[in-house]
């Protein structure tokens, strides 16, 4: 299958792109600079110069695929309405460019902000009025494309995609700990955040692009939740700092913009999505891969506050 991969450079879609080639398939991957595209050739994906924002290239490109799996996404949370807005205009033109082909279309959203409090399964819908995050009337233009003749499912990742070379959640929550000279969980630190190794999570993009049925949401969940004090006790251990609770009053000003995401309790399963595409995560949990120690050799973070 040729499959057009957008985000393909990513920390999440180079995993894919490699999860891809190695099953078999063409890939054509979305680049925007050189070092991308060279990546991406080194990889043996073909490359396609371009950015989310030149949507007849993303048209062209998807038409001339026999699937299309959308990673990208524009991780600027000062900006987080236009990054939304990208995103939904470049949802409507891949299903546009697949309309009436039955061909696949994976998509990529987040379960953190579906139901907090509660454990969210792959039944669960986002609510399009919400104000939580203006992704979330995305999902189901994304899941309407079924009815548009387009194989359209869609992958709710953890909070936490881990492994080597991540970039997100959990490097800030370093950053902050190395400058406050503490490592800070909020309240009782009961909260949980679930996780998933980029690796199982590639699996699943491939397997939902071969098998998923149109229509569909699958999780990648590999653990339904941690409690965000042990994620602070072990980066505590590694940077030999105190571990410390901070009010939820005090978070914003202890963490900065990330201290009120880090306060949620977002369990998530992903039952449904291992009977329905036999997903059997098998990479190392989120305690066990931030004990490798690798993410406190250096911290680079790209997520912006």
């Amino acid at each position: 299958m040729r499959v057009f991969v957008t985000g393909a450079t990513g920390f999440i879609g180079s995993a894919v792109v490699s999860e891809l080639i190695a099953a078999g398939h063409e890939v054509v991957g979305l680049a925007r600079s050189d070092e991308g595209a060279a990546a991406l050739g080194a990889a043996g994906a073909e490359v396609q110069r371009g950015t989310l924002d030149d949507l007849d290239l993303l048209r062209g490109a998807a038409e001339a695929a026999d699937g299309v799996i959308h990673t990208a996404y524009v991780h600027d949370f000062s900006q987080m309405a236009q990054a939304a807005q990208t995103d939904l205009r470049v949802i409507e033109t891949l299903g546009a460019a697949l309309e009436g082909s039955d061909r696949p279309l994976v998509t990529t959203f987040g379960t953190a902000m579906i139901t907090p409090g509660e454990v969210v399964t792959e039944e669960g819908r986002a609510d399009p009025a919400s104000a939580a995050h203006p992704r979330l009337p995305n999902e189901p233009v994304a899941l309407a494309l079924a009815s548009r003749g387009v194989r359209s499912t869609i992958i709710r990742l953890a909070p936490s995609v881990h492994g080597e070379g991540d970039h997100g959640f959990v490097p800030v929550l370093i950053d902050v700990a190395r400058s406050r000279g503490a490592a800070a969980y909020v309240g009782d630190g009961a909260n949980r955040w679930p996780g998933v190794h980029r690796l199982d999570a590639a699996r699943l993009f491939r397997l939902a692009l071969e098998r998923g049925t149109a229509g569909s949401v699958f999780h990648g969940i590999a653990e339904e939740g941690v409690p965000t004090r042990r994620i602070a006790e072990v980066m505590g251990r590694h940077l030999d700092v105190p571990v410390i609770s901070v009010a939820p009053e005090a978070a914003a000003e202890h963490f900065g913009w990330i201290g009120a995401f880090f306060a949620l309790d977002i369990p998530a399963s992903s039952a449904l999505t291992q009977q329905r595409l036999g997903w059997e995560p098998a990479r190392p949990g989120l305690i066990a891969d931030l004990d490798e120690g690798h993410y406190f050799l250096s911290s680079v973070v790209a997520f912006r506050g």
